[in-house]
């Protein structure tokens, strides 16, 4: 019997079908998951040093507008800095660690699910593998003295099928996991980065005129709304 002359899935059993559905599910997951991490990746650097630029000139309502229009993480906590920026080194670090603490689950939504599924796909193509065993021998007892080692050769390939399957499935799902994994960590670092950085720059760089002007474009912009 050729190995090719019928579908894997066919050839594998009913566990096939979970099997499938479950890489179908993964890699639905990992794109969704990278597209959103990619969206929320921004040049730290850059972004910095523009937010740097406008507090500096006393333009707080515009810095806090450029947070407000930026997407990711990372313009949340330099929002949520710069909104406790006249509140003490303490209020503005708490700000930030706050801040973080509300966007780092958002982030690692359903990542967790990647490994989930790398620990699960093993264990149902196991189970595919019983059941095709089993199969096998019942046609073996069921051919009586016609049996040979064709039909239990042939019925253990069929059965192999799902472990195989499924090993591949939790090798994927194991480097997607990591892979977005890796992905979160770096925006964590440049969160605690930027606001690190942010906080750093007003208490050591930011001049007392730069401070005077931050307040007084917040009042005025509170008086207006």
């Amino acid at each position: 019997m050729d190995f090719l002359d019928a579908s894997l899935i066919e050839r594998g059993g009913p566990v096939m079908w979970p099997l499938m559905l479950l890489s179908l599910f993964g890699f639905t997951l990992f794109i969704e998951r990278t597209l959103f991490l990619h969206k929320g990746q921004i040049r730290t650097n850059d972004f910095l040093n523009g937010i740097k630029n406008l507090l500096k000139k006393g333009r707080l309502v515009e810095a806090l507008t450029v947070c407000e229009e930026t997407p990711g993480p990372v313009a949340s906590v330099i929002k949520s800095a710069l909104l406790h920026h006249d509140q003490g080194e303490d209020a503005m670090r708490g700000a930030i660690q706050s801040a973080a603490v509300v966007e780092i689950p958002t982030l690692e939504r359903r990542v967790g699910t990647l490994e989930a599924i790398a620990r699960t796909a093993p264990l149902l193509g196991l189970l595919g593998t019983v059941i095709g065993l089993g199969n096998a021998f019942f046609k073996l007892q069921q051919a009586g003295a016609y049996a040979n080692v064709g039909i239990l050769s042939s019925g253990f390939g069929d059965a192999l099928i799902t472990t195989a399957t499924g090993l591949a499935i939790s090798a994927m799902s194991y480097l997607a996991y990591h892979f977005l994994h890796g992905r979160v960590r770096a925006l964590v670092h440049d969160m605690e980065y930027a606001g690190h950085d942010l906080m750093m720059f007003f208490l050591r760089e930011l001049s007392q005129s730069s401070r005077e002007a931050l307040v007084k474009d917040a009042q005025s912009d509170h008086e207006e709304s």
